[in-house]
C-alpha cells in the first residue's frame, strides 16, 4: 500500500451496463493488473467466441463465471490513484450490493454509478441508487459507458444526463455532488485519458472525477464508541477486552462505560500489535485493560465509551429496512436475529410503520398489513434482550445493521432514531 489515503468504492449500475469491464479497466489502467493478466485472459476470451471481454474477464476469476458471461461473485480489487487507494466494492448483484453495503467492512464512501448510453436507466439503477442513497453514500460519479454503440453522439449522452438527474431529483440525491463523464470501458475512452471521440465533453475523465473525490473524515469528532468482540483474562494484567475502535479516540486514563452490561471503570492500559500505545483510534484493533472491570462482567456485543457519554441502549428503535429475500412476508411480531456491529441480539417487529417506493423514496402506504420482498419499510423496533445501538444520523459506523434468519441476511438497514431504555 502507499501512503496514499484509503477510499471503498462502490461500482453500481443495472446488469449489462458494462460494471465489470469499467472495474477491468481501471484495474489496467491504474497497473494493477500485469500485462501477461490481460494478453491470457484475451486469448481465453477468443477461444471462447468472447473476444473483447478481457477485461471483464480479470474481474471474473471463476471459470463458471466465465461460461455465463455474468458475474456471480463479489470481488475485492484495489488500485491506486495519484490521491487514493481504492477498494473496489463490486456489486454483481441487487442482494450482494445491499449486503456488503451494510456489513460496515466494505462500507463505500462514494459510488459510480454505470448506466449504458444504448439503454437509459433501468429498474435496477434506480434500486441501486436509491439504495445508495438509503445507506449514506456521499458522492456519486455517473459514468455514462457504451459511448462506443451510440457513435459517441452527444444527444444520446445528454439525454442519459437528463434521465439520470430525474432519477436522482427523484430520491433527494443532491444532483450538484454528482458527476457525469461519458466514457466507453470497452474502448477505454475517457477513463484514464482523454478521448478524440468525444471532443464536445470537456470535463474530467474518471480517474481525475476518482482523484477529486472528498477525502473520507476519519470519524474521530464523533464520541468514543468501540464494540467488544471478545474478553480475555491475561495473567499479571486481568481482564482484556478486545475489540475495534470505530469512533472516537481511545485513551489511557479515560473513564469508560460498557454498555448495555452497564460497567464502568479507568482504561489502565491500550494495547495494539502486542505494544503499549497511549491511545488508539477509529480502525484501530486494540486490547485493553479497565481497572474494575472483570472477566464476567462485560461480554462480546457490549459497545464501550465514555463514561460522561455512554453509548445508548435501545428500548426500542426505528429504522429503515430493505427487505431482499424472504421466502414469504413480514408482519408485526415477526424475531429475526438482529446484526449490529459485534452483537446478535433477536428483535420483534412491533409495527410496520410505512412502506416507501424504492424508485422514489416517497412513502407509498402508512401502516401496511406485511412487507415482502424488494420492499423498503420504516419500522418500529424492539430488542429481545438489552442492544446498544446509535441513530445512523448521528454515529454511522453503530447505526446500520443486518437481519438474519433461516440461514441468510433478509433484510438489512439503519437506526433512524432510538427510544433508551
Amino acid at each position: 500500500m502507499s501512503d496514499e489515503q484509503h477510499q471503498n468504492l462502490a461500482i453500481i449500475g443495472h446488469v449489462d451496463h458494462g460494471k465489470s469491464t469499467l472495474v477491468g479497466r481501471l484495474l489496467y489502467e491504474t497497473g494493477s493488473v500485469p500485462e501477461h493478466v490481460i494478453e491470457q485472459h484475451k486469448e481465453e476470451a477468443e477461444e471462447k467466441g468472447k473476444g473483447g471481454f478481457e477485461f471483464a474477464y480479470v474481474m471474473d476469476n471463476l471459470a463458471e463465471e466465465r461460461e455465463r458471461g455474468v458475474t456471480i461473485d463479489i470481488a475485492h480489487q484495489e488500485f491506486t490513484t495519484d490521491t487514493y487507494d481504492f477498494t473496489i466494492v463490486d456489486c454483481p448483484g441487487h442482494r450482494d450490493f445491499v449486503k456488503n453495503m451494510i456489513t460496515g467492512a466494505s462500507q463505500a464512501d462514494n459510488a459510480v454509478l454505470v448506466v449504458a448510453a444504448d439503454d437509459g436507466v433501468q429498474p435496477q439503477t434506480q434500486e441501486h441508487v436509491f439504495l445508495a442513497r438509503t445507506l449514506g453514500i456521499g458522492e456519486l460519479i455517473v459514468a455514462v459507458n457504451k459511448m462506443d454503440l451510440v457513435d459517441y453522439n452527444e444527444s444520446d449522452y445528454k439525454q442519459t444526463v437528463e434521465e439520470v438527474k430525474e432519477l436522482l431529483n427523484q430520491v433527494r440525491f443532491n444532483t450538484d455532488d454528482a458527476e457525469f463523464i461519458p466514457i466507453s470501458a470497452f474502448e477505454g475512452d475517457n477513463i484514464a485519458e482523454a478521448s478524440d471521440n468525444t471532443g464536445w465533453y470537456d470535463g474530467e475523465i474518471l480517474l481525475e472525477a476518482l482523484n477529486n473525490l472528498p477525502a473520507p473524515e476519519p470519524p474521530t469528532d464523533a464520541p468514543l464508541r468501540l464494540p467488544i468482540q471478545d474478553v480475555y483474562t491475561i495473567s499479571g494484567i486481568g481482564t482484556v477486552p478486545v475489540g475495534r475502535v470505530e469512533t472516537g479516540i481511545l485513551n489511557t486514563g479515560d473513564n469508560v462505560s460498557f454498555q448495555p452490561s452497564d460497567v464502568a471503570g479507568e482504561v489502565k492500559t491500550v494495547e495494539m500489535h502486542h505494544e503499549e500505545v497511549p491511545k488508539a483510534e477509529p480502525g484501530d484493533n486494540v486490547g485493553f485493560n479497565v481497572r474494575g472491570v472483570g472477566k464476567d462482567d462485560i461480554r462480546r456485543g457490549d459497545v464501550c465509551g465514555p463514561a460522561d457519554d455512554p453509548p445508548s441502549v435501545a428500548e426500542t428503535f426505528q429504522a429503515q429496512i430493505v427487505v431482499m429475500q424472504h421466502p414469504s412476508v413480514i408482519t408485526e411480531g415477526y424475531t429475526p436475529v438482529f446484526h449490529a456491529h459485534t452483537a446478535q441480539v433477536a428483535c420483534t417487529v412491533e409495527s410496520i410503520d410505512k412502506k416507501i417506493d424504492p424508485s422514489s423514496g416517497e412513502v407509498a402506504e402508512e401502516n401496511p398489513d406485511f412487507i415482502q420482498n424488494g420492499d423498503a419499510a420504516v419500522v418500529t423496533i424492539r430488542p429481545q434482550k438489552p442492544l446498544s445501538i446509535e441513530p445512523s444520523g448521528e454515529i454511522p459506523e453503530l447505526g446500520s445493521f443486518a437481519i438474519r434468519d433461516m440461514g441468510q441476511t433478509i433484510a438489512a438497514g439503519k437506526v433512524l432514531s432510538v427510544n433508551e431504555r
